[in-house]
């Protein structure tokens, strides 16, 4: 059995690596997928909580915050590709739209 700190070890280290690839990788896409593996090692985090608590409340958040990470997916994709159609380049430091 695995113990509450290996879960929240593996969170922290997940945690970590969508930080890290947050604020180093300039692809656009790369970002996307650094911040959905942050919201998963969160979710990690929670359902382990909730399971050593004996609570369905850790399991209750992971439902709204995966609800949440759908729409943001949908909503986040789409403005990607809008962007590229009109900039073609998923490249961060190149799009510009919101610039004067």
């Amino acid at each position: 059995m695995v113990s509450l700190s290996g879960y929240l070890i593996l969170s922290a280290v997940l945690f970590s690596i969508g930080v890290v690839g947050f604020l180093l990788r300039r692809n656009t896409i790369v970002i996307f997928m650094s911040i959905e593996l942050m919201l998963n090692a969160a979710n990690l985090a929670f359902v382990a909580f909730g399971h050593y608590l004996n609570s369905l409340e850790g399991q209750i958040i992971v439902f709204f915050v995966m609800a949440v990470a759908a729409a943001e997916a949908a909503v986040g994709l789409a403005i990607i590709l809008a962007v590229y159609r009109t900039k073609e380049t998923v490249n961060a430091d190149e799009i510009n739209l919101m610039k004067w």
